[in-house]
Order: C-alpha cells, then sequence, then structure tokens
C-alpha cells in the first residue's frame, strides 16, 4: 500500500507540468503573438535559472559537501555541473543538425522537454522514496515539485505550439516530461533501490542545473532577445523571479 501511495504522489508532481501546458488554449490577437513568447520566454529563463541557483545547486551541493567531504564534494558539484553545460551544447549541435527544417522555437521547445525530463527523472526518485518512507514529507516535497513544474509546462508548450500550431504535439511533450517523474519512482523501486543514495541524486540535480542555465542563457535567451520586445520580456522575467522566490520561501 505504501509503494501504491509514493507512485500516486510522484505522478501527481509529475503531471503537474501538464497544467502550465495548458496555457496554450487561451486564445491571442495575431499581433500580440510576438508579445506573449517573448514574455514566456523571459519567463522560463527566469525559473530555470532562479530553480537552479535557489534549489538544485545549493541543497545538492550541501549534501555532497556533507557527505563526501569538502575536498571530494567539490570536485563532484563541478564534475556535475560541467557535465551538464558540455551535455547541452551536444544536444543543442545534435537538435539542429536533425532538425534544420524545424523552427528555432521547435528546437527550443524540445531541448526544453529534454532538459525536463532529466531533470524531472531524479526528482521522481526523490519523491517517491520520500513518500515510501515518511508519506507526509513525500507530499510536501510532491508540492513544491508541482508548485515548479507548472511554469516549467509553459517553457515546452509554447514554443512547440507557436512552432507548430499543434495542441496535441505541444501537449504531448509537455506529457513526455511530466511523465518522467513516475517512471523515475518505478525505476528506483524496480531496480534501483539499492543504489539509489543522496548522493548521486545529488551529483544528478548539480548536472540539471548546469543543462538548464546553458540552456536559458545560450538558447532562451538569444531567442527572447529576437522578438525585440523589451517591455513583455522584463514582465515574463519579474514574474519568473516573484514565482522562484515564492517557491523558495515556501520549501
Amino acid at each position: 500500500m505504501e509503494i501504491i501511495g509514493a507512485l500516486l504522489v510522484s505522478t501527481m508532481a509529475g503531471l503537474a507540468t501538464m497544467i502550465g501546458g495548458l496555457v496554450i488554449f487561451f486564445k491571442f490577437k495575431e499581433e500580440n503573438i510576438n508579445k506573449f513568447i517573448a514574455g514566456s520566454l523571459a519567463f522560463s529563463l527566469a525559473i530555470m535559472i532562479g530553480i537552479s541557483l535557489t534549489d538544485l545547486i545549493p541543497e545538492s551541493s550541501f549534501t555532497l559537501l556533507k557527505e563526501e567531504g569538502v575536498g571530494l564534494g567539490i570536485i563532484i558539484c563541478l564534475f556535475s555541473f560541467i557535465s551538464g553545460v558540455v551535455l547541452t551544447k551536444i544536444l543543442n549541435k545534435l537538435i539542429t543538425k536533425q532538425e534544420l527544417k524545424k523552427s528555432d522555437l521547435y528546437k527550443l521547445g524540445i531541448l526544453n522537454m529534454l532538459a525536463l525530463i532529466l531533470h524531472n527523472f531524479p526528482e521522481g526518485i526523490a519523491t517517491f522514496m520520500s513518500s515510501y518512507k515518511d508519506m507526509s514529507m513525500g507530499l510536501k516535497l510532491a508540492i513544491a515539485i508541482a508548485f515548479h513544474n507548472i511554469p516549467e509546462g509553459i517553457t515546452i508548450a509554447v514554443p512547440i505550439y507557436f512552432a507548430t500550431r499543434s495542441k496535441k504535439e505541444a501537449l504531448f511533450k509537455t506529457f513526455l516530461s511530466g511523465i518522467a517523474e513516475p517512471i523515475g519512482a518505478i525505476i528506483a523501486y524496480v531496480f534501483l533501490s539499492k543504489y539509489i543514495n543522496s548522493v548521486l541524486i545529488s551529483a544528478i540535480l548539480i548536472l540539471v542545473a548546469g543543462i538548464m542555465i546553458t540552456l536559458a542563457i545560450e538558447v532562451i535567451l538569444p531567442k527572447a532577445l529576437k522578438y525585440n520586445q523589451k517591455f513583455y520580456l522584463n514582465i515574463g522575467l519579474g514574474i519568473g523571479i516573484i514565482l522562484v522566490l515564492i517557491n523558495y520561501l515556501l520549501a
């Protein structure tokens, strides 16, 4: 029974991503589309960098330093972060080669999806393991994760929808990202329960932070600036920063 409950909690947290994806059902006038995309990309930028700097990196670094000592802990932190940066650059080149006929927005949506799948996978493991040991602690963690999964859904759905005009494809890609959490939970239970520990999860989350920060700076920011919508870009950044701060204060 504890296993089913833990799996349901992890699924709830992951599929909150789909709530963010529902923004594509809002109707916008043609002249407002570029304003909305610029604001959404800026919002995505703030969420990705903010979550990395206020949540993933500090908490994971503290765990690694505590468990492995200062010297080895710092080495693991740096190696994980740099690996995330390098992986993002490789993924960006591969997707650019494979998707030459697709728009920049579509490539951005796919990169966001891949980054967030990697992000959600260890989160699913963490949520499942926490809920399995202590349901109240697992629920608190799941609510916090669900809270920042909603804006993450926007970062995937908006670029893909405006690139393809397909609500089905945008929602499906968002669903793939969200379902990574319960899949992570299942894998943790079936295969990895003996090997998963706080050090491994922390290293993975720092790697994810490297991916998200690199993606935000090298891909999302240039794309957002191309729309030449400073006012809406600033609004998106402001809303994203506010949500990150609220998430930080509630954690």
